[in-house]
């Protein structure tokens, strides 16, 4: 799990957060082992802002890959943040229930939830028919 914490804790210090100053960092990875990270991304207006975990997502799948096994999110606070209800949303289009998400408490502490846990009963494809 380290390994994960550590590409989440790098991809915050890329973050751009003039307004807030909270540096959110993620690292997804692919069920083939690869890593993308992606960092949160603030606008003026804040609903153009990008979380880190979109980015992360979007980055994974610009490259080809649609299964994913893990995440790990970190903030500069080191406070075990969690992806807000969107980011799940985005999460759960590209991944499964089971999806281990990591969350950084400082140090070597962390929290570890599934994407289910953190996101029962979402909306799907199936839920749309």
């Amino acid at each position: 799990m380290n390994d994960l914490i550590a590409a989440a804790r790098d991809a915050q210090d890329r973050a751009h957060v003039p307004y807030s100053e909270y540096r959110v960092g993620a690292a997804l990875e692919t069920a083939g082992g690869a890593v993308f990270t992606g960092c949160n991304l603030e606008n003026a207006n804040y609903s153009n802002s990008l979380h880190a975990e979109e980015v992360a997502v979007a980055e994974a799948v610009k490259n080809g890959h649609r299964e994913f096994s893990r995440l790990a999110v970190s903030s500069d606070r080191r406070d075990g943040v969690t992806p807000c209800g969107m980011c799940r949303q985005t999460l759960a289009e590209f991944c499964d229930d089971d999806l281990a998400v990591i969350c950084d408490e400082g140090g070597d502490d962390v929290t570890e939830y599934t994407l289910g846990e953190l996101l029962p009963n979402t909306i799907s494809e199936e839920t749309l028919e």
